[in-house]
């Protein structure tokens, strides 16, 4: 995986995020961001297409993978969608890239959405795969949308039911989650599978994404509750899978036009893990989308 792709840590803003990054000095930049309970890895069918014209960044977010695991707090915050996409800003500016693309799927695409908010000067497009905003779809729960996503309500509970229920045995609890949202027909490689069951197994990194479902459910809620009259400003696509959750429980473009000011998407013929299922034409998606928002000089300066 990643052939040709540099391997280093690079300081956040609290945390010191493992990166693989490769593509043209001179191309712009779009950072990758994955979701739970995944690595940098699910990029690796996506980030080599991106890689032939973009700057391509596919950090694992703090908590995750080979990511520093801050010690939390009673609040959650060192979890919060916004300290992660602080991260993500810092890491940028220090790989010199005061603007760029984003693409994010699952949690990963819940920081790129502070992200957005917080930072809009860094953002210049953002592709969203998979989710509708965190606060609706807690307001939206129902029967079916909580016995879809049991995970979303098991991994809240207070420490430690989940992590000591976890860590009983990861690699099952990891694949029954996964492979049931894959609807039984697993699109993980081998080599990226054996990556994430290899990360999750460390009980840091079970406690640290407990900590991030935490965070969603609580300060995460408190920070949009606060930004209820602003928007997202950069320009969203939203795509999801046609046979997932968002698809069957949301309205998916009308709850992102409650939260963004331009926002396009559909749903696509795939199921959650749609970067690993059908990832040429989520890299066509992406790249097109960035052509048509490009990034601008004069908005960098």
């Amino acid at each position: 995986m990643f052939q040709e792709f540099v391997e280093e840590r690079v300081t956040g803003d609290g945390a010191d995020l493992f990166v693989r990054r490769a593509g043209p000095a001179s191309a712009p930049p779009v950072v990758l961001l994955h979701g739970y309970p995944q690595t940098s890895a699910m990029w690796h069918r996506v980030a080599p297409i991106l890689a032939r014209s973009y700057q391509v960044i596919c950090p694992d977010l703090r908590g995750y993978g080979r990511s520093d695991k801050p010690a939390s707090t009673p609040s959650h915050q060192p979890y919060s969608k916004r300290a992660m996409a602080n991260d993500i800003v810092a890491v940028m500016q220090k790989l010199g890239h005061e603007r760029f693309f984003v693409g994010a799927h699952d949690r990963g695409a819940r920081v790129a959405h502070r992200l957005g908010l917080d930072h809009p000067d860094r953002t210049a497009a953002m592709v969203l795969l998979d989710i509708a905003p965190t606060r609706e779809m807690y307001a939206g729960t129902d029967a079916k949308f909580a016995r879809a996503y049991w995970h979303w309500f098991f991994l809240t509970q207070p420490e430690p039911v989940p992590e000591k229920i976890i860590g009983g045995d990861p690699e099952a609890f990891w694949k029954l989650k996964c492979f049931n949202q894959a609807h039984g027909e697993p699109p993980f490689a081998a080599d990226a599978l054996s990556e994430y069951l290899t990360a999750f197994a460390d009980p840091e990194n079970i406690h640290a994404s407990c900590e991030d479902y935490r965070a969603a459910a609580s300060i995460d809620i408190d920070h949009d509750d606060a930004d209820k009259s602003r928007k997202l400003a950069p320009p969203i696509l939203a795509l999801w899978a046609k046979h997932g959750v968002i698809e069957t429980c949301f309205d998916a473009l009308a709850l992102w036009n409650k939260r963004a000011d331009r926002v396009e998407g559909e749903a696509l013929d795939a199921t959650h893990y749609m970067a690993e299922e059908i990832p040429e034409e989520i890299a066509l998606r992406m790249s097109a989308f960035f052509t048509r928002n490009p990034i601008l000089a004069e908005a960098a300066e």
